[in-house]
C-alpha cells in the first residue's frame, strides 16, 4: 500500500524535461537540471509521506514526472517504484535493451491478490520478471494487454501508467473504490495523486471551494467524480481515465449489473457465499510483514477473523495465532448509553469471539482526553482533506490504527458486509422504504447535524440538490424485468448502499489507516462476492427473518452464538461528560474571533443551543453538530482554502 502522484505537461516551458531528463542526472546535466520546476514533483510526493513511510521514489521524463511513497508489504527488496519496463528489456537479445529510456513507467498503490496466477500466465506469454512484487505483474499486464488489463486484476488498487511511446497517461481505480485516486487538469497538462493534498503541492492547483463543492461535502450524498475541491475530480470506482495531447477521456470498465440469480434454494446460496468468503480471505492473507485483524465482536469481523485464523493455521501450523484488535473507552463499562446507532457494549463480545477463534486479542482502551487532544484532531482533519467526518469516532479510529501500526503493517477489516448483505435498518424500515431520499439521512440524523448559515443555505439550496441527486442515483440502478415493487425497492437500497454510502466508509478507513502507515484490506469488497449478493433475491437475503441471513448461515460455525445472533452495532463512541464538556469548549473556540470564517458558514444560533446544554445530557446527533463545527475550523486553518460562493 502506498501513495502515488504525478504531473503530465505538454508545454515546453514547464515540461518535466526542463527539470531533468533522467531520474539520476549525469554530472554534466545535474547543474542545469536544478531548475525551479524540479522541486514540484518532490513536493507532491512528500505530501503523501504518511502513506508510504518506507521509501520514496521519483521518475522524470520529457513530459511526465511520477512520484511514489512506499509502504513495503510484498517483496520488500524488489518492489521499488516508480517501476519501468527496462529490467524486462534486459532479457532481450537486442541492442535496444541497452537503451536507458523506458517505454512504460508505473506508479502503483494497492494489492492485486491474483498476482501469482497472473505471473504464471504472463510468463507463458514470454514475459520475464525481476521481482516477486505484484507491482511488476501490473506493469507486465499493461505491456501485454494495454488498457484492457483491468478485467485480469483482482484486488484493491489505484495506479498510473505513463506510456512514453504514445505520450499518454492511464489512470485506473479498483472496482469498489477501496483505493483513492484524484486528478485535476492544469494549463498544458494534468496532475494526479492518491489524495488532493498531493495535487495542491503543484503551483497550478490551489485549494478552492465553490458552491458546488460545498453541496458535495455537506449534501452527504457521497457521489464520485466531482469533489469538494473546485477542479479536482475523482476517478470513479471501476473507472479509468486517459490523458494525452488530445485531452482527457474518462470511462467505466466495471459496474454492478442486474443478473438472474444462479443458485436454487437457500443451501446452494449459502454454499456459494461461503466459497466466495473462503477464497477472498485466503487470497488477502498474503504479506511479507506482520498482519492482524479488526475484531469488534460483531458478526462481520468475527466471521472474517475466523476464516483468516483457520487459513493461517493451515499455512503455518496449528500453533499459529492471528493477532486481533478492538477499541474501547475508559468510561464504557460505567457509562455506556444506547442510541440510534449502538445497541450494546462491544468489548465483551470481542473478547468472547477472540477466545472462540483462538486469536491473540488486544484491547486498545482510549481515555476521552485523548480524543480532545488538538494535535490528534488536526491530524485527522489533515488526513481526510475534508471538514466532514464523525468526530470522536474518527479520532479514536486514527489512534487505534496508530497502536496497531506499532505491531503490524497490514490489517483486515469487516467493512462492507452491511452493504453487501443488507445489514442496515433501512433495508427493513417502513420509513426508509417509503422515503424519497437517501435512507441514511433518515436513520443517522446527518441532515440535522449540518447547521449551515441561513445565507449559505439559501445559496446552496441543499434540498433541491439532494432531490436532483437522488433521482439521478435511482436512474443508475439496474433492474430485471418482472421485479415486484418490493424487489425493485430492495435493489435500489442495496445499490445506493454499495455505490454511495460505502464510498465514505472506505474513504474514512483508507485515509485514517494510511495516515498511520497501516494498510487495511477489506475482503467483503471482493467484486465477485458483491456481484453475487447484489443479485440474490430478497427472500434469500432475509430467509431467517432478519438481516444478513446469508452471511450468518455461511459463518454459522465460525462465531459463538452470542455474536452470531447479536443485533447490528455501529462503531463505539465515548459517553463521558468530560468529553462532551471539552467538545463544547472547542466549538466555542471555533466560533470565536480567531475563526471568523466559521461563523460565516454555520448557523450560530443552532450551535449555541447545543453549547448551552448540560454535558451529561448531550444527545449524539447534537454532539455531532459540535464535532462538525470543530472540524470545519481545523479544516479552514489547515488548508486555507479560497471560498468562492
Amino acid at each position: 500500500m502506498c501513495g502515488i502522484t504525478g504531473w503530465i505537461s505538454y508545454r515546453e516551458a514547464d515540461a518535466p524535461a526542463a527539470r531533468t531528463a533522467r531520474t539520476v542526472p549525469t554530472a554534466r546535466t545535474a547543474r542545469t537540471a536544478q531548475t525551479a520546476q524540479m522541486p514540484v514533483i518532490e513536493r507532491m510526493t512528500a505530501a503523501l509521506a504518511p502513506r508510504g513511510p518506507d521509501a520514496s521514489g521519483i521518475w522524470c521524463g520529457p513530459h511526465a514526472a511520477l512520484g511514489h511513497r512506499r509502504l513495503a508489504v510484498l517483496d520488500l527488496e524488489g518492489g521499488t517504484q516508480p517501476m519501468t519496463d527496462l529490467p524486462a528489456r534486459a532479457h532481450r537479445a537486442h541492442r535496444a535493451h541497452r537503451s536507458s529510456s523506458p517505454d512504460v513507467v508505473l506508479t502503483y498503490s494497492g494489492e492485486v491478490y491474483n498476482h501469482h496466477a497472473l505471473r504464471s500466465q504472463l510468463r507463458a506469454r514470454g514475459h520475464h520478471f525481476s521481482t516477486r512484487s505484484d507491482t511488476e505483474v501490473v506493469l507486465r499486464a499493461y505491456l501485454e494487454w494495454g488498457d484492457d488489463l483491468t478485467p485480469h486484476l483482482e484486488g484493491m488498487y489505484a495506479f498510473a501508467v505513463w506510456d512514453a511511446r504514445a505520450e499518454r497517461l492511464l489512470l485506473v481505480r479498483d472496482r469498489l473504490g477501496v483505493k483513492p485516486l484524484f486528478f485535476a487538469e492544469v494549463p498544458g497538462g494534468l496532475v494526479f495523486g492518491s489524495e488532493p493534498k498531493a495535487l495542491f503541492a503543484h503551483p497550478a492547483c490551489r485549494p478552492r471551494v465553490d458552491a458546488r463543492g460545498m453541496r458535495e461535502a455537506y449534501g452527504l450524498v457521497f457521489g464520485t467524480g466531482e469533489t469538494l475541491w473546485s477542479g479536482v475530480r475523482e476517478v470513479p470506482p471501476g473507472g479509468a481515465a486517459v490523458f494525452d495531447r488530445s485531452g482527457l477521456t474518462e470511462y467505466v470498465y466495471w459496474r454492478l449489473e442486474a443478473r438472474p440469480h444462479p443458485d436454487d434454494g437457500v443451501d446452494a446460496a449459502v454454499d456459494t457465499v461461503r466459497a466466495h468468503l473462503n477464497r477472498a480471505a485466503r487470497s488477502q492473507l498474503e504479506a511479507d510483514v506482520p498482519l492482524c485483524t479488526l475484531l469488534s465482536g460483531g458478526l462481520d469481523s468475527t466471521v472474517l477473523t475466523a476464516l483468516l485464523a483457520d487459513e493461517l493455521r493451515v499455512r503455518e501450523g496449528p500453533a499459529a495465532r492471528l493477532r486481533s484488535y478492538a477499541v474501547d473507552y475508559s468510561d464504557q463499562v460505567e457509562r455506556f448509553t444506547g442510541d440510534v446507532l449502538r445497541t450494546g457494549h462491544d468489548t465483551p463480545y470481542a473478547a468472547e469471539a477472540g477466545v472462540f477463534i483462538g486469536t491473540d486479542h488486544r484491547l486498545v482502551v482510549l481515555d476521552p482526553r485523548d480524543l480532545l487532544d488538538p494535535a490528534h484532531r488536526a491530524a485527522v482533519v489533515a488526513a481526510r482533506d475534508s471538514p466532514i467526518g464523525v468526530g470522536d469516532m474518527d479520532t479514536s479510529l486514527y489512534l487505534l490504527f496508530g497502536e496497531m501500526a506499532r505491531h503490524a503493517k497490514v490489517a483486515l477489516s469487516g467493512e462492507a458486509a452491511d452493504e453487501v448483505f443488507g445489514g442496515y435498518p433501512w433495508f427493513r424500515s417502513p420509513a426508509a422504504l417509503a422515503a424519497e431520499t437517501f435512507p441514511w439521512l433518515l436513520v443517522t440524523g446527518d441532515e440535522a447535524a449540518v447547521p449551515l448559515h441561513p445565507a449559505l443555505a439559501a445559496t446552496l439550496r441543499m434540498g433541491e440538490f439532494r432531490a436532483d441527486t437522488y433521482r439521478s442515483a435511482l436512474a443508475a440502478v439496474p433492474h430485471l424485468d418482472g421485479e415486484t415493487p418490493a424487489q425493485h425497492r430492495r435493489r435500489e437500497l442495496q445499490h445506493l448502499s454499495l455505490t454511495r454510502w460505502l464510498r465514505q466508509l472506505l474513504h474514512r478507513k483508507d485515509r485514517l489507516s494510511m495516515a498511520q502507515g497501516l494498510e487495511v484490506r477489506v475482503p467483503y469488497c471482493d467484486h465477485r462476492l458483491v456481484e453475487y449478493a447484489f443479485n440474490a433475491p430478497a427472500a434469500l437475503q432475509d430467509f431467517d427473518g432478519r438481516e444478513k441471513s446469508l452471511l450468518r448461515a455461511a459463518g454459522a460455525r465460525l462465531a459463538p452464538p452470542s455474536v452470531l445472533h447479536r443485533p447490528k452495532n455501529h462503531y463505539p463512541a465515548t459517553h463521558h461528560p468530560a468529553y462532551n464538556r471539552g467538545l463544547q469548549d472547542m466549538a466555542r473556540d471555533a466560533l470565536g474571533a480567531g475563526q471568523g470564517r466559521v461563523r460565516d458558514l454555520v448557523d450560530e444560533g443552532v450551535i449555541k443551543t447545543v453549547l448551552d446544554a448540560p454535558p451529561e445530557n448531550l444527545r449524539w446527533d447534537h454532539r455531532l453538530r459540535l464535532e462538525r463545527v470543530v472540524d470545519l475550523a481545523l479544516w479552514l486553518d489547515h488548508h486555507r482554502p479560497e471560498l468562492a460562493f
